[in-house]
């Protein structure tokens, strides 16, 4: 299984133990939790899961006790900040094809890391993002 970049419905929907999460991605959480791959989480993962929360789309609690254990290091999963490159390769996601700033962002990240991105979002499947669902 391939290190890969998570997309923020993938990284709720594992927290949730949804029955929306793939069964592609729920293994690959699993073998990040075995600490057998690395999934990155784009900081403005945090943010969309801070700003669901406000509204009331998820539970707070969950929310906070993930930023805790990632921030604690408690997790395989690895915080991946908004960086220059990033922001610079961010025209490669063209906004006409993923119109959602958060999602093109997180798919910038994806191409700088040079890895797959675990998502099922139809625009960003449209894109040339390497995705893996």
């Amino acid at each position: 299984m391939p290190d890969c970049v998570t997309d923020t419905h993938a990284l709720i929907w594992y927290l949730e133990a949804s029955p929306r999460l793939s069964e592609t991605a729920k293994q690959i959480f699993e073998a990040c939790d075995r600490g057998q791959v690395i999934i990155y989480v784009p900081t403005i993962c945090l943010v969309e899961m801070i700003y669901l929360a406000e509204k009331g789309r998820i539970p707070a609690p969950l929310v906070e006790q993930f930023i805790h254990a990632l921030l604690q290091g408690e997790t395989g999963l690895v915080p991946m900040s908004l960086t220059e490159e990033v922001a610079i390769a961010l025209p490669r996601i063209p906004r006409a094809q993923v119109p959602d700033l958060p999602d093109r962002i997180i798919a910038a990240t994806a191409l700088v890391l040079g890895l797959p991105l675990m998502s099922r979002d139809r625009q960003i499947l449209l894109s040339e993002v390497e995705t893996i669902w």
